[in-house]
């Protein structure tokens, strides 16, 4: 089967624009992504899909593909679903631009989910949560699941209520998960979500992921080691440099 890779980068981000050129250890930040992803055993091709000629033109500086779309898409889904239109592909792994530190491994996991459950389709990664701040931090999705794997419910509260416990106290009795940006799709079906209306529970949530679950469709969650470090404001730069030269081994 042949399994794409797409990263939306787009320019114009409201909380940090120009995020993905931003430098990191003398590299912008989409190439840390593009590199780390070109990795993956699993991938066929890998590509950025943007909307701006700046990002266009450093993807290409550095030896990567870029795929240019339109500047009128709501969300980076839509962007991805007009790039995918192009491409002749079987599966579709989402990999976010602003994520630095993804590991080959974490996108093997997400692609061959789809490998092994043929009728499942999409997919995506939990990491279990182990400290109390990031299971009650509403910027941190969070998700429930049955025991094959499949996604009951995705959250910004934690999942499920720990109760009038002592923080930290509820952690030990049961697994919490946090959501990984990390998508796989068949192609078919990536088009098919992107043309369903929006939920309520995805408005009220503020999680595309909702979408499919209230249209009726499945999500298989896979438990992965990685633990994302996305760069959403510009002091997420600092720890996101921090983690890459300690993995790197420099000072």
């Amino acid at each position: 089967m042949k399994i794409t890779g797409l990263i939306p980068a787009r320019y114009a981000s409201t909380r940090f624009p120009g995020k993905a050129l931003a430098p990191l250890l003398g590299k912008p930040m989409i190439q840390h992504t593009y590199e780390r992803s070109s990795r993956s055993r699993c991938l066929t091709d890998l590509y950025v899909v943007t909307d701006d000629r700046r990002i266009e033109d450093v993807v290409r500086g550095f030896g990567g593909e870029p795929l240019m779309t339109s500047r009128d898409h709501p969300s980076g889904t839509d962007r991805l679903a007009e790039a995918v239109r192009t491409l002749d592909s079987d599966v579709i792994v989402n990999i976010q631009g602003d994520e630095p530190l993804i590991t080959p491994e974490a996108i093997d996991t997400v692609a061959q989910a789809l490998l092994d459950e043929p009728d499942v389709p999409m997919s995506t990664l939990a990491h279990r949560i182990s400290r109390p701040e990031d299971l009650l931090n509403p910027h941190m999705g969070k998700v429930v699941f049955d025991r094959k794997g499949h996604a009951l419910y995705f959250s910004r509260s934690p999942l499920p209520w720990p109760g009038e416990r002592p923080d930290g106290e509820y952690l030990g009795e049961h697994r919490y998960y946090n959501t990984v940006g990390l998508y796989g799709y068949r192609r078919g079906f990536l088009l098919t979500f992107a043309a369903l209306e929006p939920t309520p529970l995805e408005r009220a949530e503020r999680l595309e992921q909702l979408r499919a679950l209230e249209h009726g469709y499945r999500i298989l969650v896979k438990e992965t080691d990685y633990a994302p470090l996305g760069v959403d404001v510009p002091e997420d730069l600092q720890k996101a440099e921090r983690r890459l030269a300690a993995e790197e081994g420099k000072p």
